[in-house]
């Protein structure tokens, strides 16, 4: 997520012309071999979700500083999963902050392709699409959009530099990468904790728009991004109850097109009370609650004629882990798989390695399951 093409001697000299302008807009990129993909036979959204299946965030280290993010410890998790049945990985990525200003991109959005950290996710990515795993690449926290975007030129040519980077650097890439456009969109897309709510026609709109900018970005690459499958995401932190507000109808979508090649992702840590870090096992909400949740949003995806993904989900503890080992978290774990594989939807847990941990290091190299949650949900 190949065909070879003879370039006469006119189309090599204009190439090398665009190469040459183009030398300014992006750090300088390794050397890599180019593939390029025949899109003639591309998987169209609904078939890769089905084969997704179920999957795992590789959370809080290429997003947030929390986890090392070299390919040494990155390697045994991915095998780890992989041998448990989970057959994609989501990336989540933080591209213009953090990590003490050691970014990714500068502040026009230029992608530093000789970053330490890059290079790093590069050889992620390629080991999971080595093991035929589907990989799901983001633009995660940026702050810098969530909390500022107004709809200008000026943030939307930032935005659209950031994803021209990375998509042109992933172009020749396996169609079995996948892009996300922005993760959880809020604060001025729709906020639950201050700011415009959700349902703000402003908000809603805003949201409508930055997916469209990135959407739009890396489709005018080119190449195999003509076909790549890239997910679009709700407000609200990405709330899988924002679905029929963010995205009622075709002209909704970006370009106001139906592209077979384009799902939504959603998000759910409902109900919070249980969920979140500060839950409670005694909110429980029962499993019925967990289908019929997800069984609507099943409704909207089929009326609207787009196919959804969870990027997101899980229960976890910031004091009392102790509560996670327990028959009810592992019940919320395989309620939301079987439910979300039964209406065609493919689902990644998030493992953060924290509060939400589904794994742990052994420390020497090597990782288990904690809690048997991910045996549990994965049961026949």
């Amino acid at each position: 997520m190949k065909s070879i093409q003879r370039i006469g001697i006119s189309t090599t000299i204009i190439l090398l012309i665009g190469l040459f302008s183009c030398s300014q807009e992006q750090s300088t990129a390794p050397k890599k071999e180019t593939t390029v993909i025949d899109t003639s036979a591309a998987q169209t959204a609904a078939s890769v979700i089905l084969s997704m299946g179920t999957g795992f965030n590789l959370g809080n280290t290429f997003d947030l500083a929390q986890n090392p993010t070299t390919i040494e410890s990155i390697r045994p998790i991915i095998d780890l999963y992989y041998a448990a049945g989970l057959r994609h990985v989501r990336i989540p990525v933080t591209w213009r902050e953090g990590f003490n200003g050691s970014t990714l991109a500068n502040t026009g959005g230029t992608v530093n392709y000789l970053h330490p950290r890059f290079i790093q996710l590069k050889a992620a990515i390629e080991y999971a699409l080595e093991r035929k795993m589907y990989v799901v690449l983001n633009t995660h926290h940026e702050h810098w959009l969530k909390d500022n975007y107004d709809g200008s030129a000026a943030h939307d040519s930032i935005f659209t530099n950031l994803w021209r980077g990375i998509a042109n650097y992933f172009k020749g890439y396996s169609d079995h990468l996948i892009f996300e456009v922005l993760n959880e969109p809020d604060g001025v897309f729709g906020d639950w904790n201050g700011g415009p709510t959700p349902n703000n026609a402003a908000a809603l709109a805003l949201t409508r728009k930055i997916n469209y900018i990135g959407y739009k970005a890396i489709r005018e690459t080119g190449g195999g991004n003509t076909k790549r499958i890239i997910m679009i995401s709700t407000n609200g932190q990405g709330n899988h109850s924002q679905i029929e507000e963010v995205y009622p109808n075709t002209a909704s979508l970006p370009g106001g097109v139906l592209d077979p090649y384009v799902a939504i992702q959603v998000h759910t840590y409902d109900p919070w009370a249980f969920c979140g870090e500060t839950g409670s096992n005694t909110s429980w909400p029962g499993s019925n609650s967990l289908k019929s949740a997800v069984a609507k949003v099943a409704v909207h995806s089929k009326l609207l004629g787009v196919p959804v993904h969870y990027g997101e989900l899980g229960v976890g503890r910031s004091s009392n882990s102790a509560e996670r080992n327990s028959d009810v978290v592992r019940e919320y774990y395989r309620t939301m798989r079987l439910a979300a594989l039964s209406e065609n939807m493919s689902i990644t847990v998030w493992d953060d390695r924290g509060w939400f941990g589904l794994v742990a290091s052994n420390g020497a190299g090597m990782y288990s399951f904690i809690y048997n949650i991910v045996p549990s949900m994965m049961a026949p």
